[in-house]
């Protein structure tokens, strides 16, 4: 099995599956690439068992069919170091050696049996839809933040996808801090729900961020199938059943702020640098057409306290949140000025972009508050 590719194009698509391989696996040939050569493309897989993806490419010179599995990390830091050149690969499938010519250089390595690489899932029995790269890069990543690293709640580590007739929504909470996304211009012909892993969604960010492209999702109830230009990725989904996101957010909310957003955000990261670095608490005290914001860790003596000028309607009010999930969610909304509505400081807060410019769009962020200290 031999090809010659270009060292550049060749990396490229490399590194857009290399993070699918974990640090440490339990098998030695999770650690490689699966290259497969057939009918002039070249195919390369990674895969970790629970998510496996794909790129195809189009050597310039190809002879002989065949597969091998070469290791991942060897390869990438030597294409790494090479310019832009022709690299020629020669593989034997009985010796499992491998040679590499790129300019006057010559590297070998060995690898394993092509056939002995975990195969890829065969989805049967899916429904699909297709929505443009730029809404599911969107929806990832107005939502990956708010999901849960809890073993024991595998259900709020991943994204909740829901596709109906009249529009898609995409979920994430950890119980502190919830995301509701929702498109109306993506509709389903049929209704949906399914729970996608966070390593995946990951990975598909970063990639369809970057093209304009509409991408293909087939799904049935154990696995979904990712399709564009020329990757595909097949993920396990997280089996369970994802919890009544409507029930927690509250509707009868009379107290309402809106303020510059930047002027928000960079406040609190200033004050937080104050605030009890176990609950990141910041106090938002609310009347008139003023917001106090203050923070205090007490075992240290440091305290912070800063004014800024906002609209405000309903009862004079204090209320406390951990900085953290504050400033994620203020990072992630695009909007000059943003609303937060709240109805008592024990209460959720619901963060809300205002004159959202994409009519299409309707973003939601819950936020639980936090005890106050006295």
């Amino acid at each position: 099995m031999k090809f010659i590719v270009s060292s550049t194009l060749l990396l490229k698509n490399l590194q857009a599956i290399n993070g699918v391989i974990n640090s440490s696996n339990t098998l030695p040939i999770l650690d490689d690439f699966l290259f497969e050569l057939k009918d002039e493309e070249l195919t390369i897989t990674s895969s970790d068992l629970e998510t496996t993806m794909s790129v195809t490419i189009k050597p310039d010179k190809t002879d002989e069919t065949g597969s091998m599995a070469i290791p991942a990390k060897i390869l990438v830091d030597t294409l790494k170091t090479f310019a832009d050149i022709p690299v020629s690969f020669t593989m034997s499938e009985e010796t499992l050696l491998i040679e590499i010519s790129a300019g006057e250089g010559k590297y070998k390595l060995s690898g394993h049996k092509g056939e002995e690489y975990p195969r890829t899932p065969m989805l049967e029995g899916t429904t699909s839809i297709e929505l443009p790269s730029s809404v599911l890069a969107n929806a990832i990543n107005k939502t990956l933040f708010a999901t849960g690293n809890d073993e024991l709640r595998l259900v709020l580590s991943g994204i909740f996808c829901e596709l109906t007739p009249e529009d898609v929504t995409f979920v994430a909470t950890d119980a502190h801090k919830l995301v509701k996304y929702k498109r109306t211009d993506v509709r389903s012909t049929d209704s949906a729900s399914f729970i996608l892993p966070k390593k995946p969604m990951n990975l598909l960010k970063n990639i369809v961020a970057a093209q304009d492209i509409q991408v293909k999702i087939e799904y049935n109830p154990t696995n979904a199938f990712f399709s564009f230009g020329n990757i595909n990725l097949v993920c396990r989904l997280i089996d369970g059943k994802y919890p009544n996101y409507n029930a927690v957010i509250p509707t009868e909310n009379p107290n309402h702020m809106v303020i510059d957003r930047i002027a928000l955000l960079t406040s609190i990261r200033r004050v937080s640098i104050f605030a009890s670095q176990s609950t990141h608490q910041v106090r938002f005290k609310l009347s008139g057409k003023e917001l106090v914001l203050s923070a205090e860790d007490i075992d240290f003596s440091n305290e912070a306290k800063e004014r800024l000028t906002c609209t405000y309607e309903g009862d004079d009010m204090e209320i406390g949140f951990n900085s953290k999930f504050l400033l994620e969610m203020l990072n992630n909304i695009e909007s000059d000025e943003i609303k937060l509505e709240m109805s008592a400081p024990n209460r959720a807060g619901i963060l809300l972009p205002l004159n959202n410019e994409n009519k299409d769009e309707d973003i939601l962020m819950l936020v639980m508050p936090v005890m106050l200290n006295k």
